[in-house]
């Protein structure tokens, strides 16, 4: 069993159109999307749609959560100074992505779960417990078992980070997909999962996939989305920003 895990997207549909194709030569037997589809992208409502055309099962994100429950992203800000301070900015680039997607793509958002299962994997946004807080590569093993443990399957797959990295941990694999858009570990490709899962065993590696960031760039300024200018920092840098 081959599954794809494809994540972080960001309404960013040049990457994903680039993922799409490599897809095609991996040639996985289930693809799975790890959530945060929309927003801080180009084409946050293309992405929806291509997404559910292609039927993908898959788990719901913080900033899927944000665009169609607000308060979601108030709630983990009261929580961090840091995000008191950008609160404002994120708050108007969601509220146009919101106008962009419509309620009908809101509503899919919303009716998304928050943890999906296929053996031997289970793939959850960020963690179990969160779809905000999730741990970093550079976590422990003791801190990777006790968030992901409670999974009860041999490998646990999430987002979130933009920062894909694989752990075998008491002898379950922990992996992060890394992101189709805005990575933060200075590589500008395309991230996604593979999972071959065989009878001698399983093996997870992440596909880098090249894509015209150019492009993106050009359609992002385009739309004249509020604060475009940070997302366009980002993706070039392949870092995190401030604005």
């Amino acid at each position: 069993m081959r599954i794809a895990v494809v994540s972080d997207i960001h309404g960013n549909l040049t990457a994903l159109d680039a993922v799409l194709a490599d897809l095609k030569l991996t040639s996985p037997d289930m693809i799975f999307h790890g959530g945060d589809l929309a927003d801080a992208g180009s084409s946050p409502a293309e992405v929806v749609d291509r997404v559910r055309d292609l039927g993908w099962p898959g788990v719901v994100g913080n900033t899927d959560e944000m665009l169609f429950r607000p308060e979601a992203l108030q709630e983990f800000a009261r929580q961090s100074s840091a995000m008191q301070l950008l609160l404002p900015k994120i708050e108007q680039m969601a509220e146009a992505t919101r106008g962009l997607l419509g309620e009908d793509r809101l509503e899919w958002l919303a009716a998304l779960p928050r943890v999906q299962t296929a053996e031997p994997m289970a793939l959850v946004h960020a963690t179990p417990e969160s779809l905000w807080h999730a741990p970093a590569p550079e976590a422990n093993d003791a801190q990777l078992e006790s968030v992901f443990g409670p999974t009860g399957k041999p490998v646990a797959v999430y987002g979130h980070i933009h920062r894909p990295f694989v752990r075998e941990v008491s002898g379950r694999i922990i992996a992060n997909t890394g992101s189709v858009s805005l990575s933060y570990d200075g590589d500008r490709r395309a991230a996604y999962l593979l999972l071959d899962a065989t009878d001698s065993g399983i093996s997870a590696i992440h596909r880098r996939v090249e894509y015209d960031v150019d492009s993106e760039l050009l359609a992002l300024s385009s739309r004249n989305l509020p604060h475009s200018d940070w997302i366009a920092r980002i993706l070039k840098s392949a870092r995190p920003e401030m604005p």
